[in-house]
């Protein structure tokens, strides 16, 4: 992005849209890097109008402190050396040598110490977008630059032990530093421009900086799915010709990519992302191949495997169907361009990749994946979908076999518990609001500032939902907020993860709530979309007329309409513990 058009894209913001502040916390001159950031941010925010507000120069400790005192919900928080101590930087003259090694190296080091831990502990003050040092330290150190100097190695040192005690803290977005020193030294930093006006940056990396931070604070959803072929792409060889043990992915057979590809997709199922096959080729020898105990991909962190010699396309349709979600949140991986074309005419909002054996096209592969399904950290609930998933199948099979859903219910040992949100609350609940599509209310997104200033306003609340019965544990499902006024509770979000479908839990909330809080009203903000028809037919189901933008539900349709969910609950509010069955 050019700096007119950062300028352009600020300008034509809407004047009417709420405000989103933001802190831009560092020791520079914050120009030109501000408005590229607030420029990148007001891309991602197109409604809302971006407020960046900095600090005092030369100040950064200060300057995060003062933020800590009144957080906002959102910080940019930017790193480079001279601000960890001066001699590190050209404006401030205090002395270069070997000699003064020890004491630049102990600064930074109480410096950084200092950042971290109110860095560490700020979790309920929004979410922290952090920029390692990017512009190259002073030479205080005199060292040819082909030598990795002592001064250098201790200050990496020190950088790295600040970084490991950050990364994985759900509040803490670390900005890859990797990513700026891919640039030429001379596309980062100009010192004519630090001494000049104290901004360390050129136009170009201050653009990109930017826009790291943006894309740090508010990351695109990862994809949900991968589907991926068996022959020439999980492994070399065609299962059919060489047989269970022909088929290698070792670097005896020169096919090591191929044991690349597997470590990739089972390090993906570990973090709960879903793992399926579309194999044209004898289901008999596929479930032997997927039992060779050398595999990489483990047998059952795959789920379902569509083998057989029908149309990929259909074998597709069949296993998102299985996962309940949508064609756009899935990859579709195989060596055949001809599968390939076939399977996105018929699904085209898959993203589909052609399987290269080419070393270099499968390592491109597998960052691209690590790109579009990785994320900071994993949660409870990602290693219990596929656990999840398999007890919907179980549960449809249990329901198929004696033709009952209720009877099925009734004997599931169905167990919810319900618990407030608090501050700070729990990272789940906005991952599910901003993941799911099918049991959406109004498929609004919230980001994490919003969030948080949601819940601290008063009379706001939100309730977050877990689930197990003997099919299996569900973890935190759902997820409801709203107001209460007058016998009334508004709720402007509501979300049931769609590996929940079929219990009947979104019954089972309403009537604990409305117990709970003695309602009368329940005023739904609903908004149609594209992919939340199940949330719409279960209103539909219990209100008369159309569904407009509030739907008001009586508890006594609600009561006479509902359909029972054969399950016990716990509601705990505060100190206050309710138990029911419904």
């Amino acid at each position: 992005m050019k700096l007119i058009e950062a300028l352009r894209f600020l300008q034509q913001a809407n004047p009417e849209g709420a405000p989103f502040p933001l802190s831009l916390v560092c020791g520079f001159y914050a120009q030109p890097l501000r408005t590229f950031l607030a420029a990148h941010l007001q891309q991602r925010l197109p409604d809302r109008r971006i407020v960046v507000r900095d600090g005092r120069f030369g100040d950064l400790t200060g300057n995060l402190e003062r933020y800590l005192q009144e957080p906002c919900g959102a910080a940019a928080v930017v790193l480079e050396w001279a601000d960890l101590d001066s001699r590190l930087g050209v404006r401030v003259h205090g002395g270069w040598g070997r000699s003064r090694v020890q004491d630049v190296c102990g600064v930074v080091r109480a410096k950084l110490d200092a950042i971290g831990g109110s860095l560490a502990g700020a979790s309920g003050a929004g979410v922290f977008a952090v920029s390692l040092p990017s512009v190259p330290a002073a030479p205080v150190e005199p060292v040819p630059d082909w030598q990795y100097g002592q001064m250098q190695a201790r200050l990496d040192e020190r950088i790295a032990s600040f970084a490991a005690g950050l990364a994985g803290l759900p509040h803490i977005r670390l900005v890859n530093p990797a990513r700026l020193a891919g640039l030429p030294q001379a596309e980062r930093v100009s010192f004519t421009s630090v001494l000049q006006t104290g901004s360390p940056y050129t136009l170009a990396a201050a653009d990109a900086l930017g826009e790291m931070l943006a894309r740090a604070m508010f990351p695109p959803p990862p994809l949900k799915g991968i589907i991926t072929d068996l022959d020439e792409t999980l492994w070399s060889g065609v299962l059919g010709q060489a047989g269970v043990d022909g088929v290698a992915w070792d670097l005896e057979h020169r096919a090591a990519q191929h044991g690349a590809y597997q470590q990739m997709l089972q390090s993906l199922a570990d973090s709960g992302v879903l793992i399926g096959i579309a194999s044209k080729n004898d289901p008999a020898l596929v479930s032997q191949a997927l039992r060779r105990p050398d595999l990489l991909l483990r047998s059952e962190s795959v789920f379902p495997v569509e083998a057989h010699w029908g149309a990929k396309s259909e074998s597709v349709t069949r296993i998102l169907r299985t996962w309940n979600v949508g064609a756009g949140s899935v990859l579709f991986i195989d060596d055949s361009p001809l599968e390939v074309a076939e399977v996105q005419t018929a699904h085209p909002a898959i993203g589909c990749r052609i399987f290269d054996a080419d070393p270099e096209r499968v390592m491109a592969l597998l960052w691209e994946l690590a790109e579009r399904f990785g994320k900071q950290t994993d949660s409870q609930e990602d290693g219990l979908r596929l656990q999840g998933l398999r007890g919907m199948a179980e549960l449809g099979g249990a329901v198929s076999g004696t033709g009952s859903l209720e009877k099925v219910l009734s004997e599931a040992g169905g167990v919810m518990t319900i618990a407030p949100l608090t501050d700070p609350p729990d990272p789940r609940a906005l991952e599910l609001i901003n993941k799911t599509n099918q049991f959406n209310l109004n498929g609004r997104r919230i980001n994490e500032a919003d969030w948080l200033r949601f819940l601290r306003t008063p009379d706001r609340g939100a309730w977050m939902a877990s689930y197990r019965d003997r099919f299996g544990a569900l973890g935190k499902i759902c997820v409801l907020a709203g107001h209460r006024e007058a016998g009334s509770l508004h709720v402007d979000t509501w979300v049931l993860s769609c590996r929940a479908f079929g219990r009947r839990i979104e019954y089972a909330i309403l009537a604990a709530l409305i117990e709970q809080f003695q309602l009368a009203r329940i005023h739904f903000h609903f908004e149609s979309t594209e992919r939340n028809t199940p949330i719409r037919e279960m209103l539909e189901g219990l209100v008369d007329g159309p569904l407009d933008r509030e739907v008001i539900l009586n508890v006594k349709d609600f009561v006479r309409r509902r359909r029972p969910s054969f399950m016990n609950v716990e509601l705990l509010y505060g100190t206050e513990q309710a138990h029911a069955s419904y």
